[in-house]
């Protein structure tokens, strides 16, 4: 079970286990913000596992100066979904939205996923040449990416209001 971790200015700082999340209300460490599902049982004492638990002190959070670009955080940024516009097929491919035979770099800017058909279509062509528009135009992720791709975990609904706008409510997907 995992466990968001706020810093004392409810800053998000990582997800950790639930184990560990113990460890730190038991040490006086951390207090428990948001409870979660079921209990840790001892001989002498029942405690239930939290959701969301922060710091009673301040930890200095180290610069991160980018989100790594890869298939996981790719597919959280454009929630599994196509990025051509009113395709509801599951992205399952990586674009160039400039070709890299076009001079494309591989950034966060000129990434997207596509499904199979799309991408074969697109080739090695330009949107536009194609008449075709993207949902959103592709851009690096905010830094609270970072929390739930280090702990593969998916979001959890107590998590929404320490996590803000980064992660809205998720989308009905179409089938």
């Amino acid at each position: 079970m995992s466990v968001l971790l706020l810093n004392a200015t409810y800053e998000p700082l990582h997800v950790i286990t639930a184990r560990r999340a113990l460890g730190l209300l038991l040490a006086g460490k951390a207090e428990m913000i948001e409870e979660g599902d079921g209990e840790f049982r001892s001989p002498s004492r029942t405690v239930t596992i939290p959701a969301v638990v922060r710091l009673r002190y301040m930890v200095r959070v180290p610069f991160r100066a980018r989100v790594p670009l890869t298939r996981r955080t790719l597919t959280i940024r454009d929630n599994g979904r196509c990025q051509v516009a009113r395709c509801p097929q599951k992205g399952s491919t990586i674009d160039h939205v400039v070709p890299k035979s076009r001079g494309g770099k591989h950034t966060w800017s000129n990434v997207v996923l596509m499904c199979a058909k799309h991408n074969e279509q697109k080739s090695d062509r330009l949107l536009r040449e194609l008449g075709w528009e993207l949902k959103a135009e592709p851009r690096s992720p905010r830094q609270h990416h970072l929390v739930l791709v280090a702990a593969n975990a998916s979001m959890k609904p107590a998590w929404q209001a320490y996590l803000g706008a980064a992660y809205p409510p998720p989308r009905p997907q179409a089938n």
